[in-house]
Protein backbone atom coordinates (compact mmCIF):
# COMPACT_ATOMS: atom_id res chain seq x y z
CA UNK A 1 0.00 0.00 0.00
CA UNK A 2 1.20 3.50 -0.80
CA UNK A 3 0.40 6.52 1.36
CA UNK A 4 -0.28 9.83 -0.38
CA UNK A 5 -0.24 12.85 1.90
CA UNK A 6 -2.64 15.68 1.12
CA UNK A 7 0.28 18.08 1.69
CA UNK A 8 2.08 17.08 -1.52
CA UNK A 9 1.89 18.06 -5.19
CA UNK A 10 -0.38 21.10 -4.77
CA UNK A 11 -1.05 23.98 -7.10
CA UNK A 12 -3.76 26.61 -6.70
CA UNK A 13 -6.83 26.98 -8.90
CA UNK A 14 -8.70 30.09 -7.85
CA UNK A 15 -12.15 30.66 -9.27
CA UNK A 16 -14.05 33.47 -7.60
CA UNK A 17 -17.74 34.17 -8.08
CA UNK A 18 -18.33 37.63 -6.62
CA UNK A 19 -19.41 37.44 -3.00
CA UNK A 20 -19.94 33.69 -3.26
CA UNK A 21 -16.30 32.70 -3.39
CA UNK A 22 -15.49 29.14 -4.47
CA UNK A 23 -11.87 28.18 -4.85
CA UNK A 24 -10.11 24.87 -5.36
CA UNK A 25 -6.60 23.61 -4.77
CA UNK A 26 -5.46 20.81 -7.06
CA UNK A 27 -3.42 17.71 -6.41
CA UNK A 28 -2.29 15.23 -9.02
CA UNK A 29 -2.95 11.63 -8.00
CA UNK A 30 -1.09 8.74 -9.69
CA UNK A 31 -4.07 6.45 -10.23
CA UNK A 32 -4.04 3.24 -12.21
CA UNK A 33 -6.85 2.75 -14.74
CA UNK A 34 -9.89 4.77 -15.69
CA UNK A 35 -10.91 7.31 -13.02
CA UNK A 36 -14.54 6.61 -12.26
CA UNK A 37 -15.74 7.07 -8.66
CA UNK A 38 -15.59 8.94 -5.37
CA UNK A 39 -17.42 6.68 -2.92
CA UNK A 40 -16.86 4.88 0.39
CA UNK A 41 -15.60 1.39 -0.44
CA UNK A 42 -14.83 -0.10 2.99
CA UNK A 43 -17.72 0.97 5.22
CA UNK A 44 -16.02 3.76 7.18
CA UNK A 45 -18.19 6.44 5.46
CA UNK A 46 -15.12 8.30 4.20
CA UNK A 47 -15.15 8.89 0.45
CA UNK A 48 -12.46 6.96 -1.41
CA UNK A 49 -11.16 7.33 -4.98
CA UNK A 50 -11.74 4.42 -7.36
CA UNK A 51 -10.17 3.74 -10.75
CA UNK A 52 -10.79 0.68 -12.89
CA UNK A 53 -8.95 -1.51 -15.35
CA UNK A 54 -9.83 -4.89 -16.76
CA UNK A 55 -8.07 -6.87 -14.02
CA UNK A 56 -7.65 -4.31 -11.24
CA UNK A 57 -9.58 -2.04 -8.91
CA UNK A 58 -7.32 0.81 -7.84
CA UNK A 59 -8.54 2.42 -4.58
CA UNK A 60 -7.15 5.36 -2.65
CA UNK A 61 -8.67 4.90 0.80
CA UNK A 62 -9.27 8.14 2.66
CA UNK A 63 -7.98 8.22 6.23
CA UNK A 64 -9.53 10.22 9.09
CA UNK A 65 -6.64 12.71 8.88
CA UNK A 66 -7.21 13.28 5.14
CA UNK A 67 -4.32 11.14 3.91
CA UNK A 68 -4.97 8.72 1.03
CA UNK A 69 -3.60 5.18 1.09
CA UNK A 70 -3.44 3.34 -2.23
CA UNK A 71 -4.37 -0.31 -2.64
CA UNK A 72 -4.66 -2.34 -5.83
CA UNK A 73 -7.09 -5.26 -5.79
CA UNK A 74 -6.51 -7.74 -8.59
CA UNK A 75 -9.66 -9.17 -10.15
CA UNK A 76 -10.38 -11.88 -12.65
CA UNK A 77 -10.76 -10.52 -16.17
CA UNK A 78 -13.80 -8.24 -16.46
CA UNK A 79 -15.76 -9.13 -19.57
CA UNK A 80 -16.85 -5.49 -19.76
CA UNK A 81 -15.06 -2.41 -18.40
CA UNK A 82 -16.94 0.80 -17.46
CA UNK A 83 -16.34 2.59 -20.75
CA UNK A 84 -19.67 4.42 -20.41
CA UNK A 85 -20.64 4.53 -16.72
CA UNK A 86 -19.98 3.20 -13.25
CA UNK A 87 -22.44 2.80 -10.36
CA UNK A 88 -21.67 1.69 -6.81
CA UNK A 89 -23.55 0.37 -3.77
CA UNK A 90 -23.53 -2.54 -1.32
CA UNK A 91 -26.13 -4.69 -3.08
CA UNK A 92 -25.40 -7.85 -1.05
CA UNK A 93 -25.42 -6.08 2.35
CA UNK A 94 -22.03 -7.32 3.52
CA UNK A 95 -20.67 -3.89 4.47
CA UNK A 96 -18.45 -3.41 1.41
CA UNK A 97 -19.27 -1.56 -1.78
CA UNK A 98 -19.91 -3.40 -5.04
CA UNK A 99 -19.42 -1.93 -8.51
CA UNK A 100 -21.37 -1.99 -11.78
CA UNK A 101 -19.43 -1.51 -15.02
CA UNK A 102 -21.56 -0.16 -17.88
CA UNK A 103 -19.96 -0.97 -21.24
CA UNK A 104 -20.95 -0.55 -24.87
CA UNK A 105 -21.38 -4.32 -25.19
CA UNK A 106 -22.59 -5.52 -21.79
CA UNK A 107 -22.61 -5.18 -18.01
CA UNK A 108 -20.14 -6.51 -15.43
CA UNK A 109 -20.67 -6.52 -11.66
CA UNK A 110 -17.70 -6.57 -9.28
CA UNK A 111 -19.03 -8.01 -6.02
CA UNK A 112 -16.87 -7.22 -2.98
CA UNK A 113 -16.06 -10.09 -0.63
CA UNK A 114 -16.86 -10.06 3.09
CA UNK A 115 -13.52 -8.49 4.00
CA UNK A 116 -13.31 -5.91 1.22
CA UNK A 117 -10.06 -7.43 0.00
CA UNK A 118 -11.30 -8.93 -3.24
CA UNK A 119 -14.05 -8.98 -5.84
CA UNK A 120 -16.00 -11.66 -7.68
CA UNK A 121 -16.52 -10.80 -11.35
CA UNK A 122 -20.07 -11.43 -12.62
CA UNK A 123 -20.94 -10.78 -16.26
CA UNK A 124 -24.01 -11.73 -18.23
CA UNK A 125 -23.97 -12.70 -21.88
CA UNK A 126 -26.74 -10.20 -22.73
CA UNK A 127 -25.92 -7.44 -25.21
CA UNK A 128 -26.39 -4.10 -23.47
CA UNK A 129 -25.20 -0.84 -24.99
CA UNK A 130 -24.94 0.77 -21.57
CA UNK A 131 -25.35 4.44 -20.85
CA UNK A 132 -26.15 5.73 -17.30
CA UNK A 133 -26.44 3.04 -14.64
CA UNK A 134 -27.90 3.20 -11.12
CA UNK A 135 -28.41 1.10 -8.03
CA UNK A 136 -31.99 1.43 -6.72
CA UNK A 137 -34.58 -0.81 -5.06
CA UNK A 138 -36.97 -0.98 -8.01
CA UNK A 139 -39.55 -3.29 -6.41
CA UNK A 140 -39.03 -1.96 -2.86
CA UNK A 141 -38.36 -5.32 -1.24
CA UNK A 142 -35.39 -4.01 0.75
CA UNK A 143 -32.81 -5.32 -1.73
CA UNK A 144 -30.86 -3.13 -4.13
CA UNK A 145 -31.46 -3.75 -7.80
CA UNK A 146 -29.53 -2.31 -10.75
CA UNK A 147 -30.86 -0.26 -13.66
CA UNK A 148 -29.00 0.36 -16.92
CA UNK A 149 -30.03 2.66 -19.76
CA UNK A 150 -29.78 0.94 -23.15
CA UNK A 151 -28.75 3.07 -26.10
CA UNK A 152 -30.21 0.98 -28.93
CA UNK A 153 -32.87 -1.25 -27.31
CA UNK A 154 -35.36 -1.09 -24.40
CA UNK A 155 -33.73 -0.54 -21.00
CA UNK A 156 -32.54 -3.39 -18.78
CA UNK A 157 -32.52 -3.97 -15.06
CA UNK A 158 -31.31 -6.61 -12.64
CA UNK A 159 -33.61 -7.69 -9.80
CA UNK A 160 -31.96 -8.80 -6.56
CA UNK A 161 -33.36 -12.03 -5.09
CA UNK A 162 -32.24 -11.11 -1.56
CA UNK A 163 -29.18 -13.34 -1.65
CA UNK A 164 -27.25 -10.95 -3.89
CA UNK A 165 -28.14 -12.79 -7.11
CA UNK A 166 -29.26 -10.42 -9.88
CA UNK A 167 -31.82 -11.58 -12.45
CA UNK A 168 -31.77 -9.92 -15.87
CA UNK A 169 -34.96 -8.24 -17.15
CA UNK A 170 -35.44 -6.16 -20.28
CA UNK A 171 -38.40 -3.86 -20.86
CA UNK A 172 -41.04 -2.23 -18.76
CA UNK A 173 -39.18 0.98 -17.94
CA UNK A 174 -38.34 2.75 -21.18
CA UNK A 175 -39.37 0.53 -24.07
CA UNK A 176 -38.76 2.56 -27.22
CA UNK A 177 -37.55 -0.11 -29.68
CA UNK A 178 -34.35 1.66 -30.73
CA UNK A 179 -33.46 2.94 -27.28
CA UNK A 180 -32.21 6.50 -27.07
CA UNK A 181 -31.90 6.15 -23.26
CA UNK A 182 -28.96 8.08 -21.88
CA UNK A 183 -29.25 9.58 -18.39
CA UNK A 184 -31.46 7.84 -15.81
CA UNK A 185 -31.81 9.38 -12.37
CA UNK A 186 -34.08 8.20 -9.55
CA UNK A 187 -35.83 10.95 -7.58
CA UNK A 188 -39.07 11.59 -5.71
CA UNK A 189 -40.49 14.33 -7.93
CA UNK A 190 -44.06 14.22 -6.56
CA UNK A 191 -43.25 14.11 -2.83
CA UNK A 192 -45.13 10.87 -2.13
CA UNK A 193 -42.00 9.32 -0.60
CA UNK A 194 -41.21 6.77 -3.26
CA UNK A 195 -38.65 6.96 -6.04
CA UNK A 196 -39.62 7.87 -9.58
CA UNK A 197 -37.28 7.86 -12.59
CA UNK A 198 -36.45 10.49 -15.18
CA UNK A 199 -34.61 9.52 -18.37
CA UNK A 200 -32.70 12.14 -20.36
CA UNK A 201 -32.80 11.00 -23.98
CA UNK A 202 -30.80 11.79 -27.08
CA UNK A 203 -30.55 11.08 -30.79
CA UNK A 204 -32.75 10.05 -33.69
CA UNK A 205 -36.39 10.86 -34.28
CA UNK A 206 -38.46 13.15 -32.05
CA UNK A 207 -40.17 10.10 -30.54
CA UNK A 208 -36.86 8.44 -29.73
CA UNK A 209 -35.26 11.45 -28.10
CA UNK A 210 -38.21 12.72 -26.04
CA UNK A 211 -37.39 12.72 -22.32
CA UNK A 212 -39.45 10.42 -20.10
CA UNK A 213 -40.69 10.49 -16.50
CA UNK A 214 -41.78 7.25 -14.84
CA UNK A 215 -43.99 7.78 -11.80
CA UNK A 216 -43.75 5.16 -9.07
CA UNK A 217 -47.32 4.07 -8.29
CA UNK A 218 -46.31 2.79 -4.86
CA UNK A 219 -47.36 -0.78 -5.60
CA UNK A 220 -44.39 -2.00 -7.62
CA UNK A 221 -45.61 -0.54 -10.93
CA UNK A 222 -44.61 2.57 -12.86
CA UNK A 223 -46.48 4.86 -15.26
CA UNK A 224 -44.83 7.06 -17.89
CA UNK A 225 -46.08 10.64 -17.29
CA UNK A 226 -43.63 12.80 -19.23
CA UNK A 227 -46.37 14.59 -21.17
CA UNK A 228 -48.54 15.10 -18.07
CA UNK A 229 -45.68 16.57 -16.05
CA UNK A 230 -44.41 18.88 -18.79
CA UNK A 231 -41.07 17.08 -19.02
CA UNK A 232 -41.58 15.32 -22.37
CA UNK A 233 -39.01 17.40 -24.22
CA UNK A 234 -37.22 16.24 -27.42
CA UNK A 235 -34.10 18.30 -26.66
CA UNK A 236 -30.70 16.67 -27.00
CA UNK A 237 -29.52 15.73 -23.50
CA UNK A 238 -27.42 13.08 -21.81
CA UNK A 239 -28.12 13.89 -18.16
CA UNK A 240 -30.04 16.12 -15.75
CA UNK A 241 -29.37 17.62 -12.32
CA UNK A 242 -32.28 17.28 -9.88
CA UNK A 243 -32.56 19.28 -6.67
CA UNK A 244 -34.68 21.77 -4.77
CA UNK A 245 -33.11 24.89 -6.25
CA UNK A 246 -35.73 27.25 -4.83
CA UNK A 247 -35.90 25.58 -1.38
CA UNK A 248 -39.68 25.22 -1.46
CA UNK A 249 -39.73 21.52 -0.58
CA UNK A 250 -39.89 19.79 -3.98
CA UNK A 251 -37.46 18.71 -6.66
CA UNK A 252 -36.74 20.97 -9.65
CA UNK A 253 -34.57 19.95 -12.59
CA UNK A 254 -31.82 21.39 -14.76
CA UNK A 255 -31.83 19.40 -18.00
CA UNK A 256 -28.39 19.87 -19.47
CA UNK A 257 -28.15 20.10 -23.24
CA UNK A 258 -25.55 18.04 -25.08
CA UNK A 259 -26.24 20.40 -27.98
CA UNK A 260 -28.68 23.27 -28.19
CA UNK A 261 -30.06 25.02 -25.11
CA UNK A 262 -30.17 24.01 -21.45
CA UNK A 263 -33.54 23.89 -19.67
CA UNK A 264 -34.52 24.78 -16.10
CA UNK A 265 -37.88 23.30 -15.08
CA UNK A 266 -39.47 24.39 -11.79
CA UNK A 267 -41.66 22.00 -9.83
CA UNK A 268 -45.14 23.47 -9.31
CA UNK A 269 -45.81 21.18 -6.34
CA UNK A 270 -48.76 19.49 -8.06
CA UNK A 271 -46.91 16.93 -10.17
CA UNK A 272 -46.25 19.36 -13.04
CA UNK A 273 -43.28 21.51 -14.05
CA UNK A 274 -43.04 25.00 -15.53
CA UNK A 275 -40.33 26.14 -17.93
CA UNK A 276 -38.43 28.87 -16.08
CA UNK A 277 -35.35 28.77 -18.30
CA UNK A 278 -35.55 32.38 -19.47
CA UNK A 279 -35.76 33.87 -15.98
CA UNK A 280 -33.42 31.42 -14.22
CA UNK A 281 -30.12 32.69 -15.60
CA UNK A 282 -28.96 29.28 -16.84
CA UNK A 283 -28.81 30.54 -20.43
CA UNK A 284 -25.70 32.50 -19.49
CA UNK A 285 -23.95 29.11 -19.58
CA UNK A 286 -23.44 28.44 -23.27
CA UNK A 287 -21.12 25.44 -22.89
CA UNK A 288 -22.87 22.13 -23.52
CA UNK A 289 -21.91 18.54 -22.77
CA UNK A 290 -22.97 15.34 -21.03
CA UNK A 291 -22.38 15.83 -17.27
CA UNK A 292 -24.78 17.63 -14.92
CA UNK A 293 -24.89 17.19 -11.13
CA UNK A 294 -26.40 19.16 -8.20
CA UNK A 295 -24.16 20.10 -5.25
CA UNK A 296 -23.79 22.92 -2.73
CA UNK A 297 -20.13 23.84 -3.21
CA UNK A 298 -20.03 26.91 -0.96
CA UNK A 299 -22.29 25.53 1.81
CA UNK A 300 -24.60 28.56 1.66
CA UNK A 301 -27.68 26.33 1.79
CA UNK A 302 -28.45 26.83 -1.90
CA UNK A 303 -27.80 24.09 -4.44
CA UNK A 304 -25.36 24.81 -7.25
CA UNK A 305 -25.02 22.91 -10.54
CA UNK A 306 -21.84 21.31 -11.86
CA UNK A 307 -22.24 21.27 -15.64
CA UNK A 308 -19.45 19.91 -17.83
CA UNK A 309 -16.64 21.39 -15.78
CA UNK A 310 -18.46 24.66 -15.12
CA UNK A 311 -20.38 25.68 -11.99
CA UNK A 312 -23.65 27.58 -11.84
CA UNK A 313 -23.90 29.19 -8.40
CA UNK A 314 -27.46 28.99 -7.05
CA UNK A 315 -29.23 31.85 -5.31
CA UNK A 316 -31.76 29.63 -3.52
CA UNK A 317 -34.76 31.03 -5.40
CA UNK A 318 -34.48 29.10 -8.66
CA UNK A 319 -32.06 31.57 -10.21
CA UNK A 320 -28.35 31.34 -10.91
CA UNK A 321 -26.22 34.45 -11.25
CA UNK A 322 -22.61 33.36 -11.02
CA UNK A 323 -20.92 31.07 -13.50
CA UNK A 324 -17.51 29.61 -12.79
CA UNK A 325 -16.17 28.58 -16.18
CA UNK A 326 -13.72 25.77 -16.94
CA UNK A 327 -13.29 24.83 -13.29
CA UNK A 328 -12.06 21.37 -14.19
CA UNK A 329 -10.57 20.03 -17.37
CA UNK A 330 -12.66 16.90 -17.86
CA UNK A 331 -16.44 16.85 -17.61
CA UNK A 332 -17.43 17.12 -13.91
CA UNK A 333 -15.66 14.05 -12.67
CA UNK A 334 -16.81 12.45 -9.41
CA UNK A 335 -17.91 14.52 -6.42
CA UNK A 336 -17.47 13.90 -2.69
CA UNK A 337 -15.69 15.09 0.43
CA UNK A 338 -12.11 13.90 0.00
CA UNK A 339 -10.59 15.48 3.12
CA UNK A 340 -13.55 15.20 5.49
CA UNK A 341 -13.84 18.96 6.01
CA UNK A 342 -17.52 19.31 5.11
CA UNK A 343 -16.93 20.95 1.73
CA UNK A 344 -17.46 19.05 -1.50
CA UNK A 345 -14.46 18.25 -3.70
CA UNK A 346 -14.10 16.87 -7.23
CA UNK A 347 -11.90 14.22 -8.80
CA UNK A 348 -11.34 14.02 -12.55
CA UNK A 349 -8.68 12.79 -14.93
CA UNK A 350 -6.16 12.03 -12.17
CA UNK A 351 -6.56 15.37 -10.41
CA UNK A 352 -8.20 16.09 -7.05
CA UNK A 353 -9.86 19.50 -6.85
CA UNK A 354 -9.94 20.22 -3.12
CA UNK A 355 -12.59 22.78 -2.18
CA UNK A 356 -10.87 25.49 -0.13
CA UNK A 357 -14.05 25.94 1.88
CA UNK A 358 -15.10 28.94 3.91
CA UNK A 359 -16.98 29.95 7.04
CA UNK A 360 -20.41 28.49 6.18
CA UNK A 361 -21.79 25.65 8.30
CA UNK A 362 -22.81 22.16 7.14
CA UNK A 363 -23.85 18.65 8.03
CA UNK A 364 -23.23 15.31 6.30
CA UNK A 365 -25.54 12.35 6.89
CA UNK A 366 -24.78 8.66 6.40
CA UNK A 367 -27.91 6.53 6.03
CA UNK A 368 -27.83 2.87 7.11
CA UNK A 369 -30.90 0.87 6.20
CA UNK A 370 -32.10 -2.14 8.17
CA UNK A 371 -35.52 -2.84 6.69
CA UNK A 372 -34.55 -0.78 3.62
CA UNK A 373 -31.39 -1.35 1.57
CA UNK A 374 -28.22 -0.92 3.61
CA UNK A 375 -27.13 2.32 1.89
CA UNK A 376 -30.53 3.95 2.34
CA UNK A 377 -30.68 4.64 -1.40
CA UNK A 378 -34.11 6.02 -2.19
CA UNK A 379 -34.53 7.73 1.18
CA UNK A 380 -35.75 11.34 1.33
CA UNK A 381 -33.92 13.49 3.88
CA UNK A 382 -35.26 16.82 5.16
CA UNK A 383 -33.49 19.22 7.47
CA UNK A 384 -35.06 22.17 9.29
CA UNK A 385 -32.99 25.25 10.16
CA UNK A 386 -33.94 28.83 11.05
CA UNK A 387 -33.69 29.60 7.32
CA UNK A 388 -36.25 26.92 6.38
CA UNK A 389 -36.33 23.42 4.92
CA UNK A 390 -33.86 21.66 2.65
CA UNK A 391 -34.36 18.27 1.01
CA UNK A 392 -32.18 15.62 -0.63
CA UNK A 393 -32.79 12.15 -2.07
CA UNK A 394 -30.13 9.47 -1.50
CA UNK A 395 -29.06 8.37 -4.99
CA UNK A 396 -26.56 6.08 -6.70
CA UNK A 397 -25.67 7.34 -10.17
CA UNK A 398 -25.76 11.10 -10.83
CA UNK A 399 -24.86 12.84 -14.06
CA UNK A 400 -23.85 10.53 -16.89
CA UNK A 401 -20.52 8.76 -16.54
CA UNK A 402 -19.21 8.96 -12.98
CA UNK A 403 -20.14 7.74 -9.51
CA UNK A 404 -20.29 10.31 -6.72
CA UNK A 405 -20.63 9.99 -2.94
CA UNK A 406 -23.47 8.09 -1.28
CA UNK A 407 -23.21 10.37 1.74
CA UNK A 408 -25.82 13.15 1.90
CA UNK A 409 -24.45 16.66 2.28
CA UNK A 410 -26.17 19.91 3.26
CA UNK A 411 -24.69 23.38 3.54
CA UNK A 412 -26.59 25.56 6.03
CA UNK A 413 -24.90 28.92 5.49
CA UNK A 414 -24.72 31.13 8.56
CA UNK A 415 -27.36 29.13 10.47
CA UNK A 416 -25.87 27.81 13.69
CA UNK A 417 -28.39 25.09 14.43
CA UNK A 418 -30.50 22.39 12.82
CA UNK A 419 -33.76 21.83 14.65
CA UNK A 420 -34.47 18.43 13.09
CA UNK A 421 -33.51 15.87 10.48
CA UNK A 422 -36.26 13.66 9.07
CA UNK A 423 -35.46 10.53 7.07
CA UNK A 424 -38.25 8.93 5.04
CA UNK A 425 -36.91 5.44 4.37
CA UNK A 426 -37.97 3.33 1.34
CA UNK A 427 -39.54 0.83 3.76
CA UNK A 428 -41.98 3.48 5.00
CA UNK A 429 -40.19 3.99 8.31
CA UNK A 430 -39.79 7.64 9.31
CA UNK A 431 -36.95 8.64 11.66
CA UNK A 432 -36.55 12.06 13.24
CA UNK A 433 -33.34 13.33 14.85
CA UNK A 434 -33.77 16.52 16.87
CA UNK A 435 -31.09 19.15 17.48
CA UNK A 436 -28.10 17.37 15.88
CA UNK A 437 -24.67 18.92 16.08
CA UNK A 438 -23.61 20.92 13.05
CA UNK A 439 -20.29 20.78 11.18
CA UNK A 440 -20.17 17.05 11.79
CA UNK A 441 -20.78 13.80 9.96
CA UNK A 442 -23.58 11.80 11.58
CA UNK A 443 -24.91 8.31 10.91
CA UNK A 444 -28.64 7.59 11.06
CA UNK A 445 -29.65 3.93 11.35
CA UNK A 446 -33.17 2.99 10.29
CA UNK A 447 -35.52 2.21 13.19
CA UNK A 448 -37.54 -1.02 13.32
CA UNK A 449 -40.53 -1.23 10.99
CA UNK A 450 -43.79 0.35 12.13
CA UNK A 451 -45.92 -1.75 14.45
CA UNK A 452 -49.66 -1.27 14.77
CA UNK A 453 -49.36 -0.23 18.41
CA UNK A 454 -46.82 2.49 17.61
CA UNK A 455 -48.32 5.98 17.41
CA UNK A 456 -51.83 4.54 17.02
CA UNK A 457 -54.52 7.22 17.17
CA UNK A 458 -58.13 6.13 17.39
CA UNK A 459 -59.80 9.05 15.65
CA UNK A 460 -59.06 7.69 12.19
CA UNK A 461 -62.05 5.56 11.22
CA UNK A 462 -61.81 3.13 8.30
CA UNK A 463 -64.79 1.27 6.86
CA UNK A 464 -65.99 -1.17 5.74
CA UNK A 465 -63.66 -3.36 7.71
CA UNK A 466 -63.23 -6.09 6.44
CA UNK A 467 -63.32 -4.67 2.91
CA UNK A 468 -63.16 -6.12 -0.59
CA UNK A 469 -62.17 -3.23 -2.84
CA UNK A 470 -62.36 0.22 -1.22
CA UNK A 471 -61.35 1.49 2.17
CA UNK A 472 -63.24 4.62 3.26
CA UNK A 473 -61.73 7.07 5.72
CA UNK A 474 -63.60 9.24 8.18
CA UNK A 475 -62.35 12.10 10.35
CA UNK A 476 -59.59 13.16 7.93
CA UNK A 477 -59.77 16.83 8.94
CA UNK A 478 -56.27 18.28 9.05
CA UNK A 479 -54.82 15.65 6.74
CA UNK A 480 -54.08 17.99 3.86
CA UNK A 481 -51.10 16.85 1.75
CA UNK A 482 -51.08 13.57 3.67
CA UNK A 483 -49.34 10.40 2.49
CA UNK A 484 -50.83 7.00 3.18
CA UNK A 485 -48.89 3.75 3.41
CA UNK A 486 -50.22 0.21 3.75
CA UNK A 487 -48.03 -2.44 5.42
CA UNK A 488 -48.64 -6.17 5.38
CA UNK A 489 -48.26 -8.37 8.48
CA UNK A 490 -44.52 -8.77 7.85
CA UNK A 491 -44.05 -4.99 7.87
CA UNK A 492 -43.46 -4.74 4.12
CA UNK A 493 -44.81 -1.61 2.44
CA UNK A 494 -47.31 -2.71 -0.21
CA UNK A 495 -49.11 0.53 -1.09
CA UNK A 496 -47.93 4.14 -0.95
CA UNK A 497 -49.41 7.33 -2.39
CA UNK A 498 -50.68 10.80 -1.63
CA UNK A 499 -54.09 10.92 0.00
CA UNK A 500 -56.23 12.78 -2.54
CA UNK A 501 -59.67 11.60 -1.44
CA UNK A 502 -61.40 9.90 1.51
CA UNK A 503 -61.18 6.52 -0.22
CA UNK A 504 -58.29 4.16 -0.90
CA UNK A 505 -58.38 1.44 -3.54
CA UNK A 506 -57.11 -1.81 -1.94
CA UNK A 507 -58.54 -4.18 -4.55
CA UNK A 508 -55.10 -5.30 -5.71
CA UNK A 509 -54.09 -6.54 -2.26
CA UNK A 510 -54.18 -10.21 -1.35
CA UNK A 511 -56.57 -11.33 1.36
CA UNK A 512 -55.21 -10.79 4.86
CA UNK A 513 -54.51 -8.32 7.65
CA UNK A 514 -52.88 -4.94 6.99
CA UNK A 515 -51.94 -1.73 8.74
CA UNK A 516 -52.89 1.63 7.25
CA UNK A 517 -50.72 4.59 8.26
CA UNK A 518 -51.54 8.17 7.33
CA UNK A 519 -48.79 10.74 7.83
CA UNK A 520 -49.36 14.48 7.80
CA UNK A 521 -47.56 17.45 9.33
CA UNK A 522 -45.39 15.23 11.50
CA UNK A 523 -48.30 13.20 12.88
CA UNK A 524 -49.18 9.53 12.37
CA UNK A 525 -52.62 7.97 12.27
CA UNK A 526 -52.63 4.17 12.10
CA UNK A 527 -55.36 1.55 11.97
CA UNK A 528 -55.64 -2.15 11.23
CA UNK A 529 -57.92 -3.44 8.51
CA UNK A 530 -58.77 -6.74 6.87
CA UNK A 531 -58.82 -7.30 3.10
CA UNK A 532 -61.30 -10.05 2.21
Amino acid sequence: MKKISTLLFFCMLAVVAGAQSVTFTTQTLPTSGSNRAVVDMNGDYLDDIVSISQTNVNIFYQQPNGDLIEENITTTNADFTPSWSLAAADYDRNGFTDLLYGNGSGVTFMRANNTGTGFTEISGDEYVFSQRSNFIDINNDGNLDAFVCHDVEPNVYYINDGDGNLGFIQGGLGDFPSGGNYGSVWIDYDNDRDMDMFIAKCGGSVERRTNQMFRNNGDGTYTEVGEDTGLADPMQTWSSAWGDYDNDGDMDVFVGASSGTHKYMQNNGDGTFEDKTASSGVLALSATGIENTPVDFNNDGFLDIASNGNILIGNGDGTFTEILENVISFDNGSIGDLNNDGYMDLFANGIIYYNDGGSNNWITINTVGTESNINGIGARIEIETPSGTQIRDVRSGEGFRFMSTLNTHFGIGTDTEISSITVYWPSGVIDVVNDPNINEVITIIESPILGVDDNSIGNLIVYPNPTEETLNLKNTLGLENAIYTVFDVTGKRVLNAKLTAETIDVSALDSGAYVLRVFSNGNFLTQKFIKK
